[in-house]
């Protein structure tokens, strides 16, 4: 397959005919692998848990085992409520480091409330604790903020277990852009739509999408806000718009634009507006992803006879090249802290995730499956999502950096791909 139609990949599977697909899918996670240093911890089942809409101890375990940072010792057979000092004996003879318990109780206006507390059963310490007085709705997103607390008081880095993130499905004819939590569940349609969706882009304040619409009969870029519906049309010239990509400040995009023939880089205003085009090559300059701190844009041209990533500054100058290792190199994702390059890399035929650490450019090979597209970094950089291809069907796959914990978000009975990761949420 040529470079320009295999470059062409994401928008051409827009129309590709997909497996039917439940509108209103959930996921269920499976991880699989093993770290070299995780922390052993015990989460107990709330108090309350058997009456409760939402079973908060098995969703702080699920996410603290998907990040990989944690080994799950068994609590199944115990349940303590957050004001019961545990037998910290019993929990060191388990080989349990650390314990979390709680409680949920439905209170007579019919919100609930939650408690939690950890405790660090090495030291015989009460580690800290919270509580939440919260309606239904809001019951997945407090035990996620649960998990969050466990998460940094117990290795520094900030959780994100109550971030969000964005996907596009296809059933029947109809196209969606789901907007759920970091684990998959809670989907919420942002837009259905009967043409394609793709590449959903998260706004640096995580309240917009800028997103690819086909609704137009070609590729247009839509910025959509999520807490209204509200969208408006930023950029509809001639020829393609595609690939948006936000600029730290949140003010403006890097698009693709063919609107000059080939296609190649442009900024321009989140508001709308004229373009300001960036690359003057003849080649395909496409997939723009800007560093965090601003500083360069990097993207992908076939300028050297076959794609690789490359970065230059915002205005279009100094352009280097990044990829090296491998003669197909597209799809690059920063992380967040800026250490950290995400891609997808052919080998031998097969699309593969792989990491480059900036700074030393050492390359590393994450998976083994053979189709995975649109790396996307988790707001603490300590997590990739992306979208593979498993037993014939299309799935979202997190891994850890090292590549050695992986969990499955597997939609019921169909396929889904084009993930985001959003930012971290203000409280």
């Amino acid at each position: 397959m040529g470079f320009t139609a295999q470059f062409c990949r994401r928008a051409a599977l827009a129309f590709m005919a997909l497996a039917s697909l439940s509108a209103f899918a959930q996921f269920r996670v499976e991880v699989s692998g093993v770290g070299l240093t995780q922390l052993p911890i015990a989460v107990a089942a709330f108090r309350g848990d058997d009456q409760a809409p939402q079973k908060m101890g098995a969703i702080v375990q699920a996410d603290l085992q998907r990040s990989g940072q944690f080994r799950l010792v068994d609590a199944s057979a115990l349940a303590y409520d957050e004001s019961t000092r545990p037998d910290v004996a019993l929990w060191r003879q388990k080989g349990a480091d650390s314990l979390v318990t709680g409680s949920i109780a439905r209170l007579a206006d019919g919100r609930f409330d939650v408690r939690f507390r950890l405790w660090d059963v090495v030291r015989g310490q009460d580690v800290g604790g919270q509580s939440y007085v919260i309606p239904q709705a809001d019951l997945r997103l407090v035990a996620h903020r649960v998990a969050d607390f466990v998460y940094e008081r117990l290795t520094g880095d900030k959780g994100i277990f109550s971030t969000r993130i964005a996907y596009v499905t296809k059933a029947a004819q109809h196209y969606n852009l789901w907007v759920a939590d970091a684990d998959g569940e809670n989907a919420q349609s942002a837009l259905t739509s009967p043409e394609p969706i793709i590449s959903p882009a998260w706004s640096p304040s995580g309240g917009q999408l800028a997103y690819v619409s086909f609704e137009s009969r070609k590729p247009v870029v839509y910025v959509h806000e999520v807490a209204t519906g509200k969208r408006r049309l930023v950029a509809n010239f001639k020829g393609s718009n595609s690939a948006p990509a936000w600029a730290p400040d949140g003010r403006s995009l890097a698009v693709t634009l063919s609107r000059d023939g080939s296609s190649q880089l442009y900024a321009l205003d989140a508001n709308g507006g004229e373009a300001r085009r960036l690359t003057q090559s003849g080649s395909i300059d496409t997939e723009p992803a800007y560093s965090p701190d601003g500083r360069y844009i990097y993207f992908v041209s076939d300028r050297g006879g076959a794609p690789q990533i490359y970065r230059m500054a915002p205005s279009g100058a100094a352009v280097e090249r990044v990829t090296f290792a491998g003669n197909y190199n597209i799809s690059p994702a920063l992380s967040p802290d800026g250490r950290w390059l995400a891609y997808i890399s052919r080998v031998g035929g097969a699309f593969k995730l792989h990491l480059m650490e900036l700074s030393s450019g050492a390359v590393t090979a994450l998976t083994d499956s053979t189709a995975d597209e649109s790396p996307s970094f988790s707001p603490n950089s300590r997590l990739i999502v992306f979208a593979t291809h498993q037993q014939g069907k299309e799935a979202l796959m997190t891994t850890t950096l090292d590549g050695k914990i992986k969990a499955k978000l597997a939609g019921q009975g169909g396929d889904i791909r084009e993930p985001d990761w959003g930012p971290f949420q203000k409280p």
